[in-house]
């Protein structure tokens, strides 16, 4: 009988198919991450693109957990607000509108290419090409548009009718001139093509080679920002991660500069002096803890000055114990308040665990030229430019609420968790995290769990509370809302656990497509 030899959750049964398929053909959970991550962009093009950016936290069995960032960088100098193509949008998600930046002067400089190359090289035990032959091959034979996917196409439709390479990638096959739809094939054999070239002459092609001088010429005649120089420039940093305690486990998030793991640790810390086991999971004692970690990380978030990102010493400040104490101290529940991006896990038979988040923002519809690869809109994403557009430093890493998180149990249990959703990545987390942890529920459990969402002065609450709950909730916020459904707003957590013996488990997030897949051997 065929027994798991390892797991892989993401936000699309393709991706965590491709994760499984290189796990049974021999390869560790970092060459399965990174093999996702190419299928990912083949698979989820709305939500991740070889021109974004991300984050691996890589726990190597045996040895200390580690951060791979290779997230956007800002230009190293700023173009004249008049000469860029820079310019608003608005996307429809049928009860809200919102409104997005795009245009090549929106693009920042992307690192997924180099992230990939930099964590094989370190991590990787199979050759590149192997790992990236499952995308190529659904390039070139396409991937069914879903249901979630037709609804996201919908949402940014003004992005993909921005530009005509921008619209040919998402063109229907059966229709011409109109978008693709749920059921149809979408094929790129651009990318296919551009991921066979990668992986034949390395990652130089992109940030040194003739794509980098073809993208920086198109920057320099059509308003956007990025120089041959931007490229070239361009480095994976090596981080160690934020590791704290909580219920005894030990946990490990993305750090500084970007600020989402330290609010997470923050959050935990402030909630920890409360007894989970004198109460129910829903019970308006729970929920309430959960709204006085989230109103103090929102809080400490302008205090400390983490819009833009945070350093070392902000963070060390953050999750001090006198000041963890302090807050738990004087916060006052009555008196509260003053987007596209996808997630892989992996675990597999040899304890290795790999936590890899990854963004294009919405994409700034621009297509580089034979490539099907759109660019990045970091620079029009108001969450990444808390400062106002166009006021970045130059040459910097952006910050973002990106959380790859691993943790483990003292009885060796390791679990790897991220979550897509912008500001509401945090909260996710910090969620899934206390079902694990403080309830013990399983993964499926832990992950499909109504959630709650802190944003300024709304109180978001998805429905499964009791009526109880809701009240006590509706009580202690200025404003509340009870969504219908479960809705893809409060994020997308995609985890898998190992045990001793080499038991393994799984959960995708519904509100995300989440699908989870194991690999088995003999």
């Amino acid at each position: 009988m065929a027994r798991r030899v390892g797991v892989a959750a993401s936000g699309s049964a393709e991706v965590s198919r491709t994760a499984v398929n290189i796990l049974e053909a021999g390869g560790n959970a970092f060459d399965a991450a990174l093999g996702a991550l190419c299928t990912a962009a083949v698979a989820e093009p709305l939500l991740v693109s070889l021109g974004g950016g991300g984050f691996l936290l890589a726990l190597p069995d045996g040895d200390k957990p580690r951060v791979y960032d290779f997230f956007c960088q800002t230009p190293g100098r700023r173009r004249p607000e008049p000469e860029l193509d820079f310019y608003p949008i608005i996307a429809d998600f049928g009860t809200a509108e919102q409104e997005f930046h795009i245009g090549m002067g929106s693009m920042a400089v992307p690192g997924v290419v180099a992230g990939i190359f930099e964590a094989h090289r370190e991590l990787g035990s199979m050759p590149l090409a192997d790992i990236m032959a499952p995308a190529i091959e659904l390039a070139r034979t396409g991937v069914l548009i879903d249901e979630f996917h037709h609804y996201i196409i919908r949402v940014l439709r003004p992005i993909m009718e921005a530009t005509d390479r921008s619209f040919a990638l998402y063109e229907s096959p059966a229709h011409p001139g109109q978008l693709i739809r749920e059921g149809e094939l979408l094929r790129n054999p651009e990318a296919a093509d551009s991921l066979q070239a990668l992986a034949a002459e390395g990652q130089d092609l992109f940030y040194r080679g003739d794509w980098a001088e073809l993208l920086a010429r198109e920057n320099m005649e059509h308003g956007g920002q990025l120089t041959r120089e931007d490229l070239a420039g361009y480095r994976v940093e090596r981080r160690e991660p934020v590791v704290f305690r909580y219920r005894g486990a030990r946990c490990a998030i993305n750090p500084p500069p970007s600020s989402g793991g330290c609010l997470v640790a923050f959050a935990l810390g402030v909630m920890s002096d409360w007894d989970s086991s004198a109460d129910a999971w829903g019970s308006s004692a729970h929920a309430l803890n959960l709204l006085r970690g989230m109103r103090a990380a929102s809080v400490a978030r302008h205090r400390y000055h983490m819009e833009g990102g945070t350093d070392l010493t902000e963070m060390e400040r953050l999750l001090g114990e006198e000041t963890v104490r302090e807050w738990q101290r004087s916060l006052d529940l009555h008196t509260l308040f003053s987007r596209g991006t996808t997630h892989i896990s992996v675990a597999d038979s040899n304890g290795n665990i790999a936590s890899l988040t990854a963004s294009n923002g919405e994409g700034c519809s621009y297509v580089l030229p034979g490539t099907g690869i759109m660019l990045n809109n970091m620079l029009g994403e108001e969450d990444l430019n808390y400062g106002g557009f166009h006021r970045w430093k130059e040459g910097t890493r952006l910050a973002s609420m990106m959380s790859p998180a691993v943790a483990e149990l003292a009885d060796g249990t390791r679990f790897a968790l991220g979550s897509g959703g912008s500001n509401r990545i945090r909260s996710a987390i910090t969620q899934v995290l206390v079902n694990l942890l403080d309830f013990g529920m399983p993964l499926p459990e832990a992950v499909a769990a109504p959630r709650l969402h802190l944003e300024g002065e709304m109180l978001s609450i998805e429905p499964g509370y009791d009526e109880a709950t809701v009240a006590a909730l509706r009580s202690a916020a200025p404003r509340a809302h009870v969504w219908p459904g479960r809705n893809l707003f409060f994020g997308g957590v995609h985890t898998v656990s190992i045990k001793h013996g080499g038991i393994f488990d799984g959960a995708g997030d519904p509100r995300r497509g989440g699908a989870v897949a194991f690999a088995h051997g003999r």
